[in-house]
């Protein structure tokens, strides 16, 4: 296996949560969109490493975990490449911003919770795949499990009409907060995974 590219994509996780942290503390709008996108890129990277590593008894969840992994992308992409084009340099009418405009929670804002449930169904597969060997491995198997209960929130809470406060635009204090927290559980992974790959297993 090409272990090359899965640490190069873990890299690409570690810095880019890094940075999205930053940006969202700054706040850098621009600059939070930007490198969710180059963690959607890396996420793939390292999550093909990952599906590569699967023995037989765990295929199918490796295959799972790999395809959600791509719906991910698909889906955080499109919504931030329009964010940094479209929306950015574009003069639309106001239903146009209320549905385009990331900062108005409209179908943009959902859009990106379902790939972030996407991504979360992904580390809960590909973390079944993981055979936990030593204390690394065990780690990384853990919190990509229990990463996979964001599914649920990513998943429901926009059809609760519970972002409908966000159509003035702006992020709240605790919308930063638990972003900020999201970044505190995921930095691990990414390191945990590199360390995974550096060491040959």
């Amino acid at each position: 296996m090409d272990r090359g590219i899965a640490k190069a994509g873990s890299l690409i996780v570690i810095f880019s949560v890094l940075l999205f942290a930053i940006c969202m503390l700054i706040p850098f709008d621009f600059g939070s969109y930007f490198v969710c996108m180059l963690l959607a890129i890396g996420y793939v990277m390292m999550a093909a490493g990952l599906s590569c590593e699967g023995d037989a008894e765990h295929q199918v969840a490796a295959k799972a975990g790999m395809a959600f992994a791509v719906i991910y992308a698909v889906l955080v992409l499109l919504v931030y490449f329009a964010q940094t084009t479209a929306v950015r340099f574009d003069t639309m009418t106001e239903q146009a911003v209320r549905m385009l405009d990331y900062s108005r929670g409209g179908l943009m804002f959902s859009y990106d919770l379902l790939g972030y449930g996407m991504m979360a169904l992904s580390t809960f597969f590909l973390g079944l795949t993981i055979r936990g060997q030593n204390r690394v491995d065990q780690w990384l198997k853990r919190l990509m499990i229990i990463h996979g209960i964001f599914f649920f929130g990513c998943f429901i809470m926009p059809m609760t009409g519970v972002f409908s406060s966000m159509a003035d635009g702006g992020t709240s204090v605790g919308g930063v907060i638990v972003l900020e927290c999201w970044c505190a559980y995921f930095l691990p992974v990414g390191i945990l995974a590199f360390s995974h790959f550096c060491s040959g297993r």
